[in-house]
Order: structure tokens, then C-alpha cells, then sequence
């Protein structure tokens, strides 16, 4: 360290803190430390790096580490009457506390709370990693928190997230739509639909749509049916819907929302008779969907190990190339799809 320090003609703890990203050395001195330290072939060893990042997290008072779990809904009970938040939310808490960390929650939206308050708060607790939680309308965070992000390690759940981009992890929209055209081919059906609203699809990037359209490519031509993207227009109006399903005549339908259920009985089809229904994410109330189990938990547990690792790795929380981690779905079998494929 001293090496590096004389090369660069700075001290030693501006290079120790250089060398672990802090925000508080301007980019130029980083840059130029970082070449030293290339050029005189510094390597980091990995095992002390842990030790010392364990050793800095712990407080004289015996305290247990915190991570902070910062609600990202506008709902401030999201974590608990939410129909998908809770499970994010439990394999968070199941992973901290395997890693040793309790966590103390934040609501994002509180209207007296900003960055630097939030920054303080933190600072006083001794709390470096921040998981976010809850972003379901939206994939860019409160502007009042700029602040925050680049000061500590950051991970969201669920979607990837704009204005500013951090890593996250999340199920892989685009391969649970290809497994469940694939179980449905298996089931005898053949002219498969997405129904899903569009402002959904993009909070996901298109991932739900694309998974969609490379799938329906092994269809024959005529039974590509194309996609019902208006379901908040339809909830108003459910003729909507009713005339692209008349028009288009699906046999099976992939959806997130059961409203789709009561408009197709509204018309006299009914699930499994009529047609098979498949939900895209099996959760608290549509237990008897067939459909795709994200595994919100694990989704939650995969959020909290890329948590711990930046911090044992004294990585930013915003960087040039944030990280993802995608959870695999796993096919459920319920009551709105045919049980074997028709002869």
C-alpha cells in the first residue's frame, strides 16, 4: 500500500479507499491509483479483504451487522398484505440472517424521509447494504435518493431498475413464458395467447413479450395469435378483451391477471372446458391456477448473497456494469389446464 502511495504520490489511505471504490476519492485520483497499482502488480488478496471488511463492520458495542430493507411500494404494509412482496420480503430475512445480519426496514415514499437523511440514519447505524424491495408500478426510484445509491451497496428485487441502474435479481421472465409454451404444447394445445398489460411488460423490459413472440415462432403460421396488451382499458370496458378473444380464438391463454377468469365466464367459456388458463405467477389467491411458481423467496435470497458479497468485496453500489441474477420458475399443474393432451 505504501508502494502504491509513493507511485501515486498520495497517501496510504486515499489509495485504500481508491482501491475499494469509495465515492469520496474523485474519479481521476481513482484512476490514476488504479494504474499504479496495475503497474507495480498489486493484487488484492481476497481472504484479508473479507477479514478487514468483517472487522470494519464490527462495532464496539457487540452489535449485530444490519442491512437495510428499503420498501420501494407505495404501500407502507407492502411487506406484509402485498400479494407477492411478503415472500421477497421472508427469503430476505431467512438469507440475512444465515448470513449473520439483522435488517431494519425503511419506507422509501415516507414523506419526511430524503437522501441525506436516510444517509445519516444509515451512518449512524453502521449500515452499508441496502436491498430494495416492492417496485411493482415503476422501475425508477424516488429522485429525492440520489444521493444514497453511490454511498453504499445496493440491490433491487423483482425488475431492473432505471434512473439510476443498479444490480438486481429476479425470476427470468423470458424463460418461464418459453417453459410454459412448452407444457402447454405437451397438453395437446395449440393456439396459445398472451394477455397482459403493457405497462407491465415494460416495467420488465419486454421480457414477458419476448419470452412470448421467440416461442410462438415454432407455431405454424396461422395459430401466432397476436398478443391482448389493454387489460386496465378492459377492466373498464370487458368487451375489449371479449373481441380479441371472439377474433382470435385462443385455446390456451397466458396471463398475470384473473380478472381474465371472470371475463371469460362472463361469455360462457370456462376453464378447462373451454380453454386452459395459465397464470404467470402462481401467488396468494390463484393457488388453483395451472401455472409458473416464480419463487419470490428465492429471488429474495439471491438479492441478500449479492448484497453480502459487494460488502465483503467493498463494491459500489453503482457502477458501469451492474450485476443480475436470474431465478428459474418451476411449472405448477392446477385446475384451469387440461389434465393429459386430447388425442
Amino acid at each position: 500500500m505504501s508502494t502504491i502511495a509513493n507511485h501515486a504520490g498520495v497517501s496510504k489511505n486515499t489509495v485504500s479507499l481508491a482501491l475499494r471504490h469509495d465515492p469520496q476519492i474523485p474519479s481521476a485520483t481513482r484512476e490514476r491509483i488504479e494504474r499504479a497499482a496495475r503497474e507495480l502488480g498489486y493484487v488484492r488478496n481476497p481472504v484479508v479483504a473479507q477479514l478487514m471488511a468483517e472487522l470494519r463492520k464490527t462495532h464496539s458495542g457487540g452489535r449485530r451487522r444490519t442491512l437495510a430493507l428499503l420498501n420501494a411500494n407505495l404501500d407502507p404494509q407492502a411487506f406484509t398484505r402485498h400479494p407477492t412482496i411478503p415472500a421477497y420480503v421472508a427469503g430476505c430475512r431467512r438469507r440475512a440472517t444465515m448470513h449473520g445480519y439483522a435488517l431494519d426496514e425503511f419506507w422509501l415514499h415516507e414523506p419526511a424521509l430524503h437522501g441525506e437523511q436516510l444517509n445519516r440514519v444509515l451512518r449512524a447505524r453502521g449500515i452499508a447494504g441496502l436491498a430494495v424491495v416492492g417496485l411493482m408500478k415503476e422501475n425508477r426510484l424516488p429522485a429525492r435518493f440520489a444521493v444514497t445509491w453511490p454511498r453504499h451497496a445496493v440491490v433491487v428485487t423483482g425488475v431492473r431498475t432505471r434512473e439510476p441502474t443498479l444490480s438486481f435479481a429476479c425470476v427470468d421472465h423470458h424463460a418461464l413464458v418459453l417453459e410454459a409454451m412448452e407444457r402447454v404444447r405437451a397438453l395437446g394445445y395449440r393456439r396459445p395467447a398472451l394477455v397482459l398489460e403493457r405497462s407491465i411488460d415494460r416495467l420488465v423490459d419486454g421480457r414477458f413479450s419476448a419470452g412470448f413472440w421467440f416461442a410462438r415462432e415454432t407455431l405454424p403460421e396461422d395459430d401466432r395469435l397476436p398478443a391482448f396488451l389493454d387489460v386496465e382499458a378492459a377492466r373498464t370496458d370487458p368487451a375489449l378483451f371479449q373481441s380479441w378473444f371472439r377474433a382470435q380464438r385462443p385455446d390456451v391463454v397466458f396471463t398475470l391477471h384473473t380478472v381474465v377468469r371472470e371475463w371469460l365466464s362472463n361469455i360462457g367459456v370456462k376453464a378447462p372446458r373451454d380453454i386452459g388458463l395459465v397464470q404467470l405467477e402462481r401467488r396468494r389467491g390463484c393457488e388453483d391456477w395451472s401455472g409458473l411458481e416464480q419463487h419470490n423467496d428465492l429471488t429474495g435470497e439471491a438479492a441478500i448473497d449479492m448484497l453480502v458479497s459487494m460488502l465483503h468485496h467493498e463494491e459500489p453500489g453503482m457502477t458501469a456494469y451492474p450485476r443480475a441474477t436470474l431465478v428459474g420458475a418451476s411449472w405448477a399443474d392446477g385446475k384451469t389446464t387440461r389434465a393429459r393432451a386430447v388425442d
